[in-house]
């Protein structure tokens, strides 16, 4: 039987409740096993469908970078309370074509990540398919394990 280190641990945070569960857990994973943690909160600012009325993609960029940089600190301090060396990176969809999840492929690639960590909002059904699953994508794309952490 072979044990798995987990040296790099991406950590994926979006603000919500599910994500400040998924960072307690990164960061205690990180904790044991010595690792170091990276935390990526993506700006998607074409998340909004067609439908949805007019809205300004540039405006809600901003918007959602202040966003970002909020959950971003606050992953930082935790981390740094619990002596867990820790990287924070804001980063952004290519366009409307692109992902948060294939972003998070992305960034796990590049980290050489041997574990993201993500929070879901264990959505179902109808609001899943209309809404998507960011977590669910990512389970299916990403480059290492996948530990979803559940609100």
């Amino acid at each position: 039987m072979t044990t798995t280190a987990y040296r790099k641990i991406l950590l994926a945070v979006d603000g919500s409740g599910s994500a400040r569960r998924a960072a307690r857990e990164a960061i205690a994973l990180a904790a044991l096993a010595h690792a170091h943690l990276h935390v990526m909160y993506v700006v998607h600012k074409w998340g909004l469908a067609p439908y949805s009325g007019y809205y300004d993609p540039d405006a809600l960029g901003r918007v959602l970078s202040d966003e970002g940089r909020q959950a971003l600190d606050e992953a930082r301090r935790l981390a740094i309370g619990q002596n867990v060396p820790v990287a924070v990176e804001l980063g952004e969809t290519l366009g409307k074509s692109d992902s948060i999840a294939l972003c998070l492929q992305r960034c796990a690639i590049i980290r050489e990540a041997d574990l993201v960590v993500a929070g879901t909002h264990g959505k179902r059904g109808i609001s899943r398919a209309v809404l998507g699953s960011v977590a669910e994508e990512l389970l299916r794309i990403s480059p290492c394990p996948v530990l979803i952490v559940r609100c």
